[in-house]
């Protein structure tokens, strides 16, 4: 019997953050259903999220075949970490309504044609290669959620379910919003932190 993989990204400056005590919860929760965890933290790996010109590309392939295997050793590991990965964690605040730039820049990068998707035409829409089940994206915030999704939109919610989430072959999105962190209780951090691990759900 296979073993279930899973990746863990993790998108945050500060090792001490909130974003980081998320990931640790829903890790745990994912190994405790018997999946392998890969754990990612971006900053302390110093991932390089801005892309060459020669990944600037969205079909065909030739130029999967050239993305997906070439690119630095960093980016390499990544890609193949999500290849193999049937459920995804990423964890990160909200920045101004959308994530941090390394994050995007990891999505630029490791979300890429002949790894995660193939297009047939530019216009069209994508085919995922990827083999994920579940995609669960942990959020922290200071703004309350009933101003963010009254005055702003939620755009985070939107970029993750109706954008990416198209890439990613059918995987069930989930989504726990920690906000405002700035001046919650122990009582409310705990209740967080119990809500990232039980949305961890194996289908």
């Amino acid at each position: 019997m296979s073993v279930a993989t899973g990746l863990v990204v993790i998108g945050s400056p500060n090792p001490r953050s909130f974003v980081h005590a998320m990931a640790t919860h829903a890790t745990a929760a994912l190994e405790h259903y018997g999946v392998t965890c890969e754990v990612h933290d971006l900053y302390a790996e110093a991932f390089p999220p801005v892309a060459p010109a020669d990944e600037a590309f969205t079909m065909g392939m030739d130029v999967e075949a050239a993305i997906a295997a070439g690119g630095d050793p960093i980016v390499r590991s990544h890609r193949r970490a999500l290849a193999e990965a049937e459920h995804l964690v990423v964890a990160h605040p909200n920045w101004w309504g959308k994530p941090p730039a390394i994050v995007a820049g990891w999505l630029d990068r490791v979300l890429v044609p002949g790894v995660a998707y193939r297009l047939q035409t530019r216009e069209g829409e994508p085919t995922s290669l990827l083999r994920l089940r579940t995609l669960l994206v942990l959020n922290t915030g200071d703004t309350p959620p009933e101003r963010e999704a009254a005055e702003f939109g939620d755009p985070l919610d939107d970029m993750w379910r109706r954008c990416v989430g198209a890439y990613l072959g059918g995987a069930t999105v989930r989504r726990v919003v920690a906000s405002p962190v700035g001046g919650s209780t122990q009582a409310q951090r705990q209740s967080w932190l119990e809500a990232a691990a039980q949305a961890v759900t194996i289908p």
